[in-house]
């Protein structure tokens, strides 16, 4: 009976911890915009947590660089991508206020990787891959820039780790949580040890990719960049990944719909991309 009892009371506690996970770990990122992005996203683990593991990254990464002497080599360069990047995060206020305040940072890598990502916090790197084979216009490095910086507006890193953790460690871990027991701080070490693995390893989703292009183009078309480059970005996307498989088609799945999706979206944002276009020529 002893036994039983225990075991009700565990599963009981096991329920309400999911329950409140539920409650407290869904609500969206981001506020609703003209792009029209306000799914419910699951949030278990802490957002400082996300943060600091990626800030780390971002540093050792940094570091690295400087070593093979690869990082902000090309000063014209490093300073036409900043200037990009400036112009998208003046704008992210617009979606959630409080990035408004986060330690952004903006690095150019030499590399001939066609890449380029935005860390959770802001840490924003670009392969000088990306601007070399594309021959990118800076409305196209607006439009992918904006791209990466949706992701970490929209936490989709955070998101995937979430669920991920939830997952593996299934009802023993939430047993752990809710019991406080031993487990509960191995638990925790299991959350970084997946969060970092998940991150960096596996692409988004399909859904996440969606909402960054839908927010991407709203952001770049706010700074001021054409909205009709993200579709011509695309098609250079697929043209070179036809020919050459790189990395960036292992997190950023490109196709005709992706075009045809953001095709239908840029008459929606191009009022956005005159008004800040006259803004700027006053």
């Amino acid at each position: 009976m002893k036994i039983q009892t225990l075991t009700f009371k565990k599963l009981t506690l096991v329920f309400i911890t999911i329950i409140a996970a539920q409650m407290n770990g869904c609500a969206t990122t981001t506020k609703d915009s003209v792009s029209g992005v306000n799914r419910s996203q699951f949030m278990l683990i802490p957002a400082s947590q996300v943060v600091s593991m990626s800030g780390q990254a971002y540093t050792q990464t940094l570091q690295d660089s400087t070593k093979k002497n690869t990082l902000n080599t090309d000063k014209v360069q490093l300073a036409r991508v900043r200037g990009i990047s400036n112009r998208l995060i003046a704008q992210v206020g617009i979606f959630r206020p409080d990035a408004v305040q986060w330690k952004w940072e903006v690095n150019v890598d030499k590399s001939d990787q066609v890449n380029a990502y935005c860390m959770p916090g802001g840490k924003i790197m670009v392969l000088t891959g990306l601007i070399d084979q594309l021959h990118a216009t800076d409305d196209e490095l607006g439009a992918v820039i904006g791209h990466e910086i949706a992701h970490a507006l929209r936490e989709h890193g955070r998101e995937r780790m979430s669920t991920a953790l939830v997952q593996q460690v299934g009802i023993q871990g939430l047993i752990a949580m809710a019991t406080g027991s031993g487990a509960a701080a191995q638990l925790g070490v299991k959350a970084a040890e997946m969060g970092s693995q998940l991150f960096f390893a596996l692409p988004n989703s399909r859904l996440q990719e969606n909402e960054a292009d839908k927010i991407g183009l709203e952001l770049s078309a706010r700074a001021g960049f054409n909205p009709d480059a993200a579709v011509t970005l695309w098609q250079k996307m697929n043209k070179l990944g036809g020919a050459k498989p790189n990395e960036f088609f292992s997190t950023h799945p490109s196709n005709e719909n992706r075009i045809a999706d953001l095709s239908a979206l840029v008459p929606k944002v191009r009022p956005l991309y005159e008004a800040a276009k006259a803004g700027r020529t006053k």
